[in-house]
């Protein structure tokens, strides 16, 4: 083991790069995801065919959350870098089971708003805890340590969709099913509570320590919120694919699919982490650009009524995309802002993807409404533009992971 900074030694940033902190907020991750996951697959089945509300009803919903999410994450970002990062997290996390509790009512106006009431309190958690974890990076262990909360992060949903299919295939009802979602929700604020944050001297010996900021261009920093902005616009809720596939074959396959996609994400999320590569043409390319095609695959097996393995191709490729992203985008954030700014940083990244989702989710409700292909070419499209955009400040920018 070797320590990076003398004091404060059980904060010391390992050469493995694990230590009580990072198995902490990632298993937190894990815990979370493992609840609300079933929850945000399960919602567009419930509100479209079994509430019977019109798809756009669904996309609405989702750009209300994600959008109103926009505003929670910069404000959680914010507070965090002045309250503490710990608490904030803690706070937020308290109130995401709110979400659990929209399978057990009689109408989409109830299940809707008890599932944003959740989602919101998601965002505003989502920044404290990248920073806490931004905490314990340095240099050589900032791309090992974020693939390795998106692995467990994901891997908290695969767990969330598996048993989801197992209840489902012993005939538990779907409400049911939504509330015990609350159980590992509850147990990831648990562990958030064991967390040790920094103390604020130990951060501004690190920021001392920081790479040099004049180095980074300021252009890089605002091309990356602009383009994952810009990529919200495009990055619909995977409530989308699920419902193509649940209307073109069955509930299951549907729920089946997002299990590939978490997969794919956490796999692939963890190995680009894991390797040394150039972080924004990695993001450009195989994170927008990739997702980009994913969703065309999508949209053309749904207009020439291709196999569903066709269907799940697609949905791996995007998930191969979104691991890509999840890992490289809190990468850059910690490189281009300073520890103490972190929080912020984060906050702005949530506040930037999510105010393009707001749009975007309603965008591809109307036009799924209309025909599901025109909302994946819409998709696709924009997702290209965010690839490229971000190549462009990004040119001059030498580091890697």
């Amino acid at each position: 083991m070797k320590c990076l900074y003398r004091k404060d030694n059980f904060h010391c940033v390992m050469d493995n790069f694990i230590n009580r902190n990072v198995l902490l907020i990632s298993f937190s991750a894990f815990f979370s995801d493992m609840g609300y996951q079933a929850v945000l697959a399960v919602l567009p089945v419930l509100l479209v065919l079994h509430f019977h509300a019109p798809v756009y009803v669904y996309g609405i919903i989702m750009g209300i959350s994600y959008g109103l999410g926009a505003f929670f994450g910069y404000i959680g970002g914010r507070l965090s870098d002045i309250y503490g990062r710990k608490k904030i997290a803690i706070i937020g996390n308290a109130f995401i089971p709110f979400l659990s509790l929209s399978g057990i009512t009689s109408n989409f106006i109830q299940s809707s708003a008890l599932f944003t009431t959740g989602w919101l309190s998601r965002n505003f958690r989502s920044p404290a805890r990248k920073a806490l974890m931004s905490d314990e990076t340095s240099d050589s262990t900032r791309g090992r340590i974020f693939g390795f909360l998106n692995a467990l992060d994901v891997g908290g949903g695969v767990a969330s969709i598996t048993i989801l299919l197992i209840l489902l295939h012993l005939k538990m009802k779907l409400s049911d099913v939504i509330l015990l979602t609350s159980i590992p929700i509850f147990v990831a604020t648990i562990l958030l509570i064991f967390i040790k944050e920094r103390p604020r001297k130990i951060e501004e010996q690190l920021q001392k320590n920081d790479i040099p900021r004049a180095k980074i261009k300021r252009s890089t920093y605002n091309g990356v919120i602009l383009a994952t902005g810009l990529y919200g616009f495009s990055y619909y809720s995977l409530g989308f694919p699920i419902l193509t596939i649940a209307t073109a074959q069955n509930d299951a396959l549907g729920f089946a699919s997002y299990l590939f996609f978490l997969l794919a994400s956490a796999l692939f999320g963890y190995i680009v982490g894991s390797r040394k590569i150039k972080l924004i043409p990695s993001l450009g390319f195989i994170g927008y650009i990739l997702s980009g095609i994913g969703t065309m695959v999508l949209g053309l097996a749904y207009v020439y009524h291709l196999s569903v393995i066709i269907m799940f191709l697609a949905v791996v490729l995007i998930g191969m995309a979104v691991g890509t992203i999840s890992t490289l985008e809190p990468n850059l954030i910690t490189i281009v802002k300073p520890r103490s700014e972190h929080g912020r940083g984060m906050g702005a990244l949530t506040a930037s993807r999510s105010a393009g989702l707001f749009f975007g989710n309603i965008m591809m409700g109307f036009l799924y409404y209309f025909d599901p292909f025109y909302s994946y070419l819409y998709a696709t499209i924009i997702a290209m533009v965010a690839g490229l955009i971000i190549l462009i400040p990004g040119r001059d920018f030498k580091d890697s992971i």
